[in-house]
C-alpha cells in the first residue's frame, strides 16, 4: 500500500539521519522525539547550536548516498545485552525487553554497516526504496535541542512544487 510506503521510507530515513547527525555534528548529538508521517518526517535533536547551511549540504549529500548504495535493510531479534554489545543504538529513557529488534541499515564501502538501532517500527527493505531525502527545515525548539524537518521520495516532488 502506498500510504505505507511512504511511511516506511520516512522511517528509515531517521535512522540513517540519526546516525550522519552524529557523525557530522558529534557524539553528543542524540534523538529527543521524532514524527514520522506518510508526507514529511520531523526529527528533535541534542545540539547545542543552529546547524549552518553547509552542514545541511553535507548531511543531505551523505544521506543521499547511503541511500543510492542501495543497501540491505536487515532485522534481527536478539537479546538486550547482545544488541547493545554489537553497537546498536538505544533510546535514552526507553524500556526494553529481554528480545529487541535490531534494524541494520546503509553501508560503508568495506560493508559494515551505517546505523544499528533498537526499533520495532516497519522500515523499506533496501535503502534505495526510500527515493530521496532533502530537509526542508532546522530551527530551534528548546534550548539545546533542534528540529530537523525533511522529506523522501516523492515528497520531494511536491516541496519543489
Amino acid at each position: 500500500n502506498i500510504y505505507r510506503n511512504k511511511l516506511k521510507s520516512n522511517h528509515s530515513a531517521t535512522h540513517i539521519l540519526h546516525a550522519v547527525l552524529r557523525k557530522t555534528l558529534g557524539e553528543h548529538v542524540t534523538q529527543k522525539g521524532s514524527l514520522v508521517a506518510h508526507d514529511k518526517l520531523r526529527f528533535d535533536i541534542s545540539h547545542p547550536r543552529a546547524i549552518t547551511p553547509d552542514e545541511i549540504i553535507s548531511i543531505e549529500n551523505q544521506v543521499n548516498q547511503i541511500i543510492l548504495r542501495n543497501s540491505e535493510v536487515t532485522t534481527k531479534i536478539m537479546p538486550h545485552e547482545e544488541a547493545i554489545k554489537s553497537g546498536a543504538m538505544a533510546l535514552f529513557g526507553e524500556n526494553y525487553d529481554n528480545e529487541v529488534r535490531v534494524v541494520t541499515m546503509g553501508c560503508f564501502e568495506d560493508n559494515n554497516s551505517y546505523s544499528i538501532e533498537l526499533c520495532g517500527g516497519t522500515h523499506v527493505n533496501r535503502t534505495g526504496d526510500i527515493g530521496l531525502f532533502k530537509i526542508t527545515s532546522e530551527s530551534a525548539i528548546a534550548a539545546g535541542v533542534r528540529r530537523i524537518e525533511a522529506v523522501t521520495g516523492e515528497g520531494i516532488i511536491a516541496a519543489l512544487r
